[in-house]
């Protein structure tokens, strides 16, 4: 029998939490496929907190971000519309709603689960059909119940084969609830790769305006991953400058880690003084003013761009395509600095480790005003398994 787990996370997580909760639910199917067949049903997006732009962002495939091809070499996935046909109108068996231990953790970690009272409001809710209702339309399911949880996604594995042996599909509304396991496993992230079309037109901007490409900047990627295995110093990079610079709600989340406009500026001058460069390339959710701010304390012989994404674009892959091509074009940069903390900048130093770059001009960040040596980016190291 061919089982299906679903899973979606709390509906106040970006676009970047939710790559790296797809990389749990990966490798747990990964793991149950080594004793039964088992595929990954891929959430729709829906708008996001981070999304501002005035198109409609709803019930979004996973197609449109990713390459479904290359995530099918890592594990069996589906995307949600193509599940419902599966369903064909029939409930699914169970939904697990994963909560903390309201008492807290108890001092020290052990894995454990428990059924448990819930502990907040959820969106489920059941009828006089006896069926669990929420929010996905068209899907109910037989059984609901929340579960106190503090374990890794492994621990799920035995779970699901034995607890839950004679259900056909499970559903894990809030999947960010389980930790990663074996963290320095890359391979379901280097199965994670952008769509063709936002690659290309990512590809496009580089080529325009920041004369770069994949032959000069050493940067030309395998078509299948499996084959790809690249160590650092094997890319070279565009001849620019990237640097990611979140605002927003990091002016209050993160005060005592951003650096001013000003700041940034300056930092900015002196590696490109020091590297010999010429153009910076800037990701960044900030407003127009504060974005005056930096250009004017950039040097003037020095080219400042952005992408922005015309409206055919944004229509087409929202906001979360034009921030997909923003990290393609900030992955393939001579040298990358990013913002603490940010997993925006997290997904650009993955990108960097896995096209070869030296950690050096990958895991960097902007310092608050005043401290020119603060903590910067912990380095994980791309491993290929034999």
């Amino acid at each position: 029998m061919n089982r299906f787990l679903l899973y979606d996370v709390n509906p106040g997580e970006g676009f970047n939490l939710r790559r790296d909760v797809y990389l749990r639910m990966a490798n747990l199917v990964k793991m149950l496929n080594k004793v039964q067949l088992w595929t990954l049903v891929l959430p729709a997006w829906n708008h996001l907190y981070h999304w501002r732009s005035d198109v409609n962002q709803t019930n979004i495939p996973w197609y449109t971000f990713f390459d479904i091809g290359s995530l099918n070499k890592h594990v069996p996935v589906i995307e949600f519309h193509d599940f419902v046909k599966v369903m064909d109108g029939r409930p699914i068996d169970d939904v697990i709603y994963f909560q903390h231990y309201k008492e807290g953790w108890g001092g020290k970690w052990v894995e454990k689960m428990d059924d448990r009272e819930c502990n907040d409001n959820h969106p489920f809710y059941q009828l006089e059909d006896g069926l669990w209702h929420w929010y996905m339309p068209n899907i109910t399911s037989v059984r609901f119940k929340c579960v106190s949880i503090q374990a890794e996604y492994s621990f799920l594995k035995d779970y699901l084969i034995h607890n839950l042996s004679n259900s056909w599909a499970v559903m894990f509304p809030r999947g960010e609830q389980v930790m990663h396991g074996e963290y320095s496993e890359w391979t379901a992230r280097r199965s994670v790769r952008f769509s063709k079309d936002l690659v290309s037109i990512g590809d496009k901007f580089r080529s325009t305006m920041l004369d770069s490409d994949d032959f000069r900047d050493q940067t030309v990627m395998e078509d299948n991953w499996k084959k790809m295995k690249r160590k650092h110093g094997d890319a070279l990079g565009g001849p620019y400058l990237a640097a990611h610079l979140r605002r927003r709600d990091f002016l209050y989340g993160h005060q005592d880690k951003l650096p001013s406009m000003k700041a940034a500026a300056q930092r900015i001058n002196e590696i490109l003084d020091d590297l010999h460069l010429k153009k910076v390339f800037v990701a960044t959710d900030a407003s127009g003013e504060e974005l005056e701010g930096l250009k004017i304390n950039i040097k003037p012989s020095v080219e400042v761009y952005r992408y922005q994404g015309d409206k055919n674009v944004l229509r087409k892959y929202g906001d979360g395509g034009v921030a997909i091509i923003d990290q393609w074009i900030c992955a393939h940069a001579r040298y990358f600095i990013g913002t603490t903390s940010s997993t925006f900048s997290f997904r650009i130093h993955e990108e960097r480790e896995i096209l070869g770059f030296r950690q050096e001009t990958t895991y960097n960040a902007f310092c608050v005003d005043g401290n020119s040596a603060c903590e910067q980016p912990s380095k994980w190291k791309i491993i290929y398994k034999k």
